[in-house]
């Protein structure tokens, strides 16, 4: 043996190789894997790997396996070599693209939280900056409008990159009084905020009025009045109206033509805001609108078209107080085309633009769907997929409907044969918020939790506990605020950086605060970072903190005997 000779390198093997020995290692030694080298980072990412891993993490792994070890007695339909990956592949929709990397997280998770009144997502230029930047538009106490760092490009990650002046929020503006709350933006409205992202503008719900806020400058742009108390708002979708909702009525407000009326209304010189009988008796009719015969939708959505997330049809789900998701169709509008029976109280709307059929997703749970047949549903099936959260009697509700891509509500038979609806296991308590992430369903509940679901709607992933600490996982709550819920929910992906691994964190909002969900042994940052506290502010708040607590105890403790007296046959049902 020549002991000159230079032992191999592992650059040197082929990848094939070296992929069946990374393949043994567990997902947390492949992440440190490829630190080492350029050539093992791109092998340790490969997505088979992690396609795999994601199987071997998935809550059907089990089942699966007890149906190989303990077959039924006649034969299976087909030979396959590998069973593993169907219940997995078969979530995603014929090119749909999926980063299995972010499928498989076993890394703990940390949050932060720090004061707000209200979110919304804000990427600059819709996302074409050059940087990827993006940003979280929050409301204030005190009538100001705040921006948060939320990749870290301006700045630190989560601290405040702008804030503009205070009580522009108010309905009388700077200098007004304002100290009553029917002055102030509303804390039951959960849509209150919705961002442009083409111009830069963000929309804002106080009580009756449309604040509109140029976000480069942080100022005021415009104000608009509505009949009643606004409860949601749409997203801002480029070229569409915002679809606001009141108490009483569905409203299109497009801001576009608004901005022409303004300079209009500047050249006449015998207005006079003072003169409420100007407005009573306006000879001009009210702007067409939709009045609801049930009062307070909360959840309004602008469903996609079939196959992209960023293609608007002419569609608009609402959901509300009422048993029934009605639609629109905004060419018709305010004529409503269509409703969808749910028996439940919807609080929240998403869409897949993908197809859904709920006999495919039980088959594919027990593994018994051949791979020909996925395959043949993936290339065929169109459509929309809608999912709905709220609750039925006590209980959270998780609802999917299988929507055509021609005629969604008028196609009885599409409709009744794609309905799926979890009120067993989805959650003990109703559904505040919900939203896609990745291929799978993320959805927060009244106990505190955030659960993750895949798109059968009935396999859970993983959750957690918003303000728990667990030494094992080191999972952090910055702020002392144990048992808060998320009331409103959304990932933080960019849909212009799909490549880029570890971008799509959760943002919430519990009503009062903001906090970020990220998968790490650390958070993100922390509030100290950037709010600056004094000793006596820290004993007044950790006293405020312990009152909340005990009043929330409190509270925890009556709904426990109301649903105790409720199985009973007393209270309500």
């Amino acid at each position: 043996m020549d002991r000159n000779r230079r032992p191999s390198s592992w650059d040197e093997l082929p990848d094939e190789i070296l992929l069946q020995i990374i393949a043994h290692l567990e997902p947390c030694h492949i992440t440190r894997l490829q630190l080492v080298s350029h050539k093992l980072q791109k092998l340790c990412l490969d997505d088979e790997l992690w396609k795999q891993n994601c199987f071997d993490d998935s809550p059907c792994n089990p089942r699966i396996l007890r149906k190989m070890l303990h077959p039924h007695p006649k034969p299976p339909i087909e030979p396959y070599r590998s069973p593993h990956r169907r219940p997995t592949t078969a979530n995603t929709a014929d090119g749909e693209s999926r980063t299995w990397l972010t499928g498989i997280r076993r890394s703990p998770r940390s949050e932060y939280l720090v004061e707000a009144r209200g979110v919304a997502l804000y990427n600059p230029y819709d996302g074409r900056d050059g940087n990827g930047t993006m940003l979280a538009v929050s409301p204030l106490d005190d009538g100001s409008v705040c921006l948060w760092d939320i990749q870290g490009t301006r700045g630190k990650q989560g601290s405040i990159v702008g804030r503009s002046k205070p009580d522009i929020l108010f309905i009388d503006g700077p200098g007004g009084q304002n100290q009553r709350r029917s002055k102030r933006i509303d804390t039951g409205v959960t849509e209150c905020v919705s961002v442009n992202h083409q111009n830069n503008k963000a929309f804002f719900a106080v009580q009756s009025h449309l604040i509109e806020v140029d976000l480069n400058r942080l100022e005021v742009v415009s104000r608009e009045s509505f009949e009643w108390s606004i409860t949601t708002m749409s997203a801002v979708n480029d070229g569409l109206p915002l679809t606001v909702g009141t108490s009483l009525g569905i409203h299109l407000h497009d801001f576009r033509a608004r901005s022409n009326m303004s300079s209009d209304r500047s050249e006449r010189v015998d207005w006079n805001e003072s003169d409420v009988y100007k407005s009573i008796f306006d000879p001009k009719p009210l702007p067409p609108y939709a009045s609801l015969s049930q009062p307070t939708p909360i959840s309004i959505l602008h469903l996609p078209r079939a196959g992209s997330h960023s293609q608007i049809s002419d569609d608009i789900y609402v959901s509300g107080r009422f048993t029934n998701i009605l639609h629109y169709d905004r060419r018709k509008f305010p004529a409503i085309v269509g409703s969808i029976y749910s028996g439940g109280l919807i609080k929240s709307l998403a869409a897949v633009p993908y197809p859904y059929s709920s006999v495919d997703y039980e088959i594919r749970r027990q593994g018994e769907l051949p791979m020909e047949k996925i395959s043949r549903v993936k290339s065929t099936g169109s459509g929309v997929t809608l999912i709905a959260g709220g609750s039925y009697k006590l209980k959270g509700s998780l609802e999917m409907y299988g929507l055509s891509s021609t005629a969604h509500s008028s196609d009885r038979t599409t409709l009744q044969n794609a309905v799926m609806k979890n009120r067993q296991t989805a959650a003990s308590s109703t559904i505040l918020s919900l939203t896609t992430h990745g291929t799978r369903i993320v959805f927060s509940d009244g106990t505190g939790l955030i659960k993750w679901f895949e798109r059968d709607g009935f396999t859970e992933c993983r959750r957690h506990k918003i303000g728990s600490y667990d030494q094992r996982e080191n999972i952090l709550f910055l702020g002392g605020g144990r048992g808060e819920i998320a009331r409103k929910i959304v990932s933080t992906k960019l849909s212009t950086d799909q490549d880029r691994p570890n971008n799509d964190n959760i943002l919430f909002w519990t009503g009062e605060r903001l906090g970020m969900l990220n998968f790490g042994r650390a958070p993100l940052c922390h509030s100290d970072d950037f709010e600056q506290r004094g000793e006596e502010m820290a004993a007044e708040e950790e006293k405020r903190q312990q009152y909340t607590g005990k009043m929330r105890e409190a509270l925890e403790r009556q709904t426990d005997e109301i649903r105790l007296m409720s199985r009973f046959g007393h209270g309500p049902a």
